[in-house]
């Protein structure tokens, strides 16, 4: 695959949380068709596989972005880790092609002095697509549940770092550096 058909393929990234999950549709690393949060209350793997085969449908994305749970250091819980695995095999059986992304990877593409935290990635990615800042969720207090929206910045992060093969540099996905758009977050 050259260099302007990975540009430009339609990606869907998921990222699941315990109460449903968060979603991206890109049309290449600059284009963000879609996005939002997904609930689900009774049978959450059963329920988000189904509203993730209609975001398929509509769709019909070349690519599913979910997170390499696998990886050691994952804190992901069981049932999030079996949904991913669900989400996967759904793929495979359409043959849409899948891609595991690392969370160090998308701590990476944002930083380039260590971990960068989640408050300033979804701040950075705001910037690139100002259609998401009205989703940013209020600062969170040490006392606070993470916010669903964020799984939607989450989302984002991934789609955009399954574009790195093609883009190996931040300044390709006019993503700005942490330590110089946000010193003092």
């Amino acid at each position: 695959m050259n260099a302007s058909a990975l540009q430009l393929r339609r990606v869907l990234a998921v990222d699941p949380t315990s109460k449903g999950f968060g979603y991206a549709v890109f049309e290449g690393p600059a284009v963000l068709v879609d996005w939002g949060v997904k609930h689900a209350r009774a049978d959450r793997n059963a329920q988000c596989l189904q509203q993730a085969r209609q975001l398929i449908d509509r769709y019909q994305p070349e690519v599913l972005v979910v997170e390499n749970t696998a990886a050691k250091g994952s804190r992901r819980c069981p049932r999030v880790t079996q949904l991913i695995e669900y989400l996967l095999l759904m793929a495979a059986g359409r043959d849409i092609r899948t891609q595991r992304i690392l969370r160090q990877q998308v701590q990476r593409c944002f930083s380039e002095n260590g971990p960068a935290p989640k408050r300033q990635m979804a701040l950075a990615i705001a910037a690139r697509f100002p259609e998401l800042e009205p989703r940013l969720p209020p600062v969170r207090k040490p006392y606070m549940s993470e916010d669903e929206r964020m799984s939607i910045f989450d989302a984002v992060a991934f789609g955009l770092v399954s574009y790195e093969p093609w883009h190996r540099k931040r300044r390709a996905l006019s993503l700005p550096s942490l330590e110089t758009s946000f010193p003092h977050a």
